[in-house]
């Protein structure tokens, strides 16, 4: 715990203008964010006596090491500034709203030559136009249903869409009369554009003018002894109506609004947004969040419009937003609402009439959201904390492992060994932590050479962070033992072998590839201090390996090579379900109903879950191999083309370089690698029926019988 008066500013060097400023603890992470109309009146709040800090506020101030902050113009760039950085920077003590569900939008994608209605979950898409969120997809559907017998946009996907195309036929919904059939040509690109945007303006609220031409042009009809369009046009009509009708009206005036209501007790809150759009409610969605900064209403309300529409922009902000309580600066959220819009955005309480009812409604709808959240949560809360208490007393740890880290090894007879890490924070999978390894410091079968090559990579990073941040003056030299014989010596300061090869997970940077006597590829250079999570920066308190004592023992020796004393070490065997630590000759046995157990089980299923899917998805890729893969300069689109010429990979492998050269884009010298590819490659073992053992040959046409 630090004081707050060790990295307490100077008097005078704290500006009076206002800024965003970050708290950062001894790890360089960015704890805390918050913005100030004066820096020098808002920070001297943190720094009085500690008895008269709000308990939230007393535990980050001493948890933070240092505090810097960045000077701005205006409170509006203030506001936007602090949001980015909590977006970015995930401060452990800034309020995050998790939404309570994943909600499904209705999405016209404009930014494609012939947009697309269809239904869309996650992050928002630039170009795309979203209607929502609704409730459930159905919902959706059914509204999309009913409106495409008046504007019959395109809803099939690419596959679909490219396959009519090729064969000139539209898809069922082109026959009905509820697609037009852009595929075909029935419809220009611009007259499908046209029926897309008005199908937009339908659902933005503008639904009178659709419905009065509709009758207009049904009366002409009827006039012009038209009898089956003007039936149609009816039906049109109608079809409008039910579609409105989904939408329940609530206020007359034909108001666009969004309403805020907040819910909230000592320790969490919850919040809940209807979207009101032509005098109808189009969406709702809802909000909760721990209370882990001394927060108000106000505060609430300002966290809430931030992440509502940080990402928004145009006519996704809508004119009015009605709130509980306004944020401490209104002036300044309502310009910065303005400017995300375009145009003037009213912030305000609803004071009388029909908006004060429905914001009693939404209110009603949070206060139930609170209460079903904290009855969920409950039990969770409670067993997880009895659980992680049990492993701490279990295992003789001075606090509750508040992150434990779990290793696996995994692979196939010796083939494609691989691990995995998975990280627990608080008893709750931490997914953005997981990591994957390669190991290729040796083959074949050994899982104690495999674990203790694996902590060592983990852990050599940790030291590589801490030492670049100054936490420490220097890496520690080795101090375990001589590895035994067979085993892979520890690199210099105790790294693994140099061939193992951290893998992050899919859409990651990688995150620990192995280092060559040179010092880290520049590929691996650890990134700027700039407060953002590391990739193997934080240490657990506990660390469990998947096995017996060998594991644990392999583990713990890596953890002495690199000089780590501070962090535990633990196995669980999977036949009895055992827990052996270090230097114990006999395991720790919980009761099977234990809770500590339940959650030790559970990290090691995961870590198990982890490996083998990696394991499994590199023995694919390898089966999947080809020698053509080892063509240089050979892409894969070269690689179908060839393919394609010749018919199969059988008949490619018999071709002269000649008949390799006709392939269009092949020159004489990629055809010289192709065919040397094939000369030196082993023959493929032939395809068998599991079913009756039969050899599948593949003919002359390339299709196999």
């Amino acid at each position: 715990m630090a004081d707050p008066s060790s990295y307490r500013p100077k008097p005078g060097q704290i500006p009076d203008s206002p800024g965003v400023y970050k708290f950062r603890d001894d790890h360089r992470r960015v704890i805390y964010v918050g913005k100030a109309k004066n820096l020098r009146q808002r920070l001297a709040n943190y720094f009085q006596d500690l008895a008269g800090l709000h308990p939230r506020t007393r535990t980050m101030v001493t948890t933070a090491a240092s505090v810097e902050w960045t000077v701005v113009s205006t409170e509006v760039e203030a506001l936007q500034l602090e949001y980015t950085w909590i977006k970015e920077f995930d401060p452990r003590f800034n309020v995050k709203y998790r939404d309570d569900k994943s909600y499904p939008y209705l999405a016209v994608t404009l930014n494609e030559e012939f947009p697309r209605v269809q239904v869309m979950r996650g992050a928002k898409k630039k170009g795309v136009r979203y209607f929502g969120p609704y409730g459930h997809a159905w919902a959706i559907r059914e509204t999309v249903d009913l409106m495409l017998r008046v504007f019959p946009v395109r809803t099939c996907s690419a596959g679909v869409f490219k396959n009519a195309e090729r064969t000139g036929r539209p898809c069922l919904l082109g026959y009905i009369g509820k697609c037009s059939a852009p595929c075909v040509g029935r419809v220009t690109p611009d007259e499908h554009r046209d029926l897309a945007e008005d199908f937009c303006d339908f659902m933005a609220g503008r639904t009178g003018t659709y419905i009065r031409r509709l009758e207009k042009d049904m009366t002409q009809a009827a006039e012009d002894m038209e009898y089956e369009r003007a039936a149609r046009l009816r039906d049109d009509a109608g079809a409008l109506k039910r579609a409105m009708e989904k939408s329940a009206v609530v206020l007359a005036d034909a108001t666009d609004a969004d309403l805020i209501a907040v819910a909230e007790d000592e320790l969490e809150a919850a919040v809940q947004i209807f979207h009101v759009r032509g005098g109808r409610v189009r969406g709702q969605r809802g909000w909760v969040t721990d209370k882990v900064e001394a927060v108000d209403t106000a505060g609430l309300v300002e966290h809430a419009l931030q992440q509502l529409y940080g990402e928004e922009s145009g006519d996704s902000v809508p004119k009015e937003v009605l709130v509980p309580a306004l944020p401490d600066d209104p002036d300044a959220v309502s310009q910065w609402l303005a400017d995300r819009r375009g145009s003037l955005v009213s912030l305000r309480i609803p004071q009388r009439g029909d908006k004060k009812d429905l914001m009693g409604t939404v209110q009603r709808n949070a206060q139930q959201a609170l209460g079903l959240h904290k009855t969920k949560r409950a039990s969770d809360l409670t067993t997880r904390s009895r659980a992680l208490e049990e492993i701490a007393e279990a295992l003789g740890l001075d606090t509750a492992p508040l992150r434990v880290e779990c290793f696996d090894i995994s692979h196939l007879q010796g083939d494609d060994v691989v691990a995995s890490m998975v990280v627990f924070e608080d008893g709750l999978a931490r997914k953005s932590e997981y990591r994957r390894f390669q190991i290729k410091g040796f083959e074949g079968q050994d899982d104690v050479r495999s674990m203790h090559e694996v902590i060592g990579r983990r852990f050599k990073r940790y030291l590589q962070e801490t030492e670049r941040t100054g936490e420490w003056e220097e890496t520690p030299a080795p101090t375990g033992p001589v590895p035994a014989p067979g085993e892979a010596a520890p690199a210099p300061g105790g790294a693994a072998p140099a061939s193992a090869e951290a893998v992050p997970m899919r859409g990651e940077p990688a995150a620990g590839g192995g280092t060559s006597p040179a010092g880290p590829s520049a590929r691996e250079e650890p990134r700027e201090d700039d407060g953002r999570p590391k990739r193997f920066a934080y240490p657990p308190q506990l660390v469990v390996v998947d096995g017996g004592r060998p594991q644990v023992a392999a583990a713990k020796r890596a953890l002495d090579e690199l000089g780590i004393d501070d962090i535990a070490v633990c196995g669980l065997a999977k036949r009895l379900e055992e827990v052996w630590l270090p230097d114990d000759d006999d395991p720790v046995v919980l009761p099977r109903s234990s809770e500590g157990l339940y959650l030790l089980q559970r990290i090691r299923d995961e870590a198990h879950r982890f490996a083998i899917t990696y394991q499994r998805a590199k023995r694919a890729k390898r089966i999947r191999a080809s020698p053509l893969d080892d063509v240089s300069g050979l892409g894969e689109t070269r690689k179908q083309a060839l393919i394609k010429h010749f018919g199969s990979v059988k008949k490619l492998r018999q071709a002269t370089i000649d008949e390799i050269c006709e392939v269009p884009g092949i020159g004489r010298r990629t055809a010289e690698s192709v065919a040397a590819a094939f000369a030196t490659a082993a023959p493929a073992a032939p395809a068998v029926n599991t079913a009756t053992g039969e050899i599948i040959e593949e003919d002359d046409g390339g299709s196999t019988t």
